[in-house]
Parts: structure tokens; C-alpha cells; sequence
């Protein structure tokens, strides 16, 4: 019986992409749940701490595929929490509307 042909590098890269999607779906739906947990138990700080290992984990995702380093990424979340601040990121590809 012959072999099925390798997928090519397109195949193969849609394929992730549509992976990809899939679990972002799959994360959002889980923090809701992780959110009404938290909301049951306002005190548990366990709870704060498992964010903050996903918030690590997404900050080292965003650096890898954009090519930037931890730093530009968390400046970047520094920005949008400080809305006084009145700059945009300094990195335009963290920010789509940017025209700089």
C-alpha cells in the first residue's frame, strides 16, 4: 500500500493555526470558569497565582512569534494599565491602530 504524501509546510502551518484558534477558544471559556471559582473564594490567592502563571506563559508566546523580547511585551501591558500615561506601546505591532 502506498504512502499518503507528506503535508507541505502551508498544510501543515493551517493546520497548527486552526490548533491555535481552537485552544484560544478553549482558554477564554476556561477563564470564565477559573473566574467564578475565584469569585467563590475571593480569599484564595492561589487563584491570583494561577493567572499569573498564564499571563507568564502568554507574555513568553507573544515575545517568541513577534520576535521581540519579555520586556517590549510587558512594557506594552504596563502601558494599557496606566491609561494617564498618554503613550502609545512602544512597539507598532503591539498595536494595530498605531500609525507610528
Amino acid at each position: 500500500m502506498p504512502r499518503a504524501p507528506e503535508p507541505t509546510a502551508a498544510e501543515t502551518y493551517a493546520k497548527r493555526r486552526s490548533d491555535i484558534a481552537r485552544l484560544l477558544d478553549v482558554l477564554d471559556m476556561e477563564l470564565d470558569r477559573h473566574a467564578d471559582r475565584a469569585k467563590a473564594d475571593p480569599r484564595n490567592w492561589g487563584m491570583a497565582g494561577d493567572l499569573g502563571k498564564v499571563r507568564s506563559d502568554l507574555i513568553d508566546t507573544v515575545a517568541f512569534i513577534s520576535c521581540m523580547d519579555r520586556a517590549d511585551v510587558e512594557r506594552f501591558l504596563c502601558d494599557e494599565e496606566d491609561p494617564d500615561a498618554g503613550s502609545e506601546p512602544r512597539n507598532p505591532e503591539l498595536n494595530p491602530g498605531s500609525t507610528t
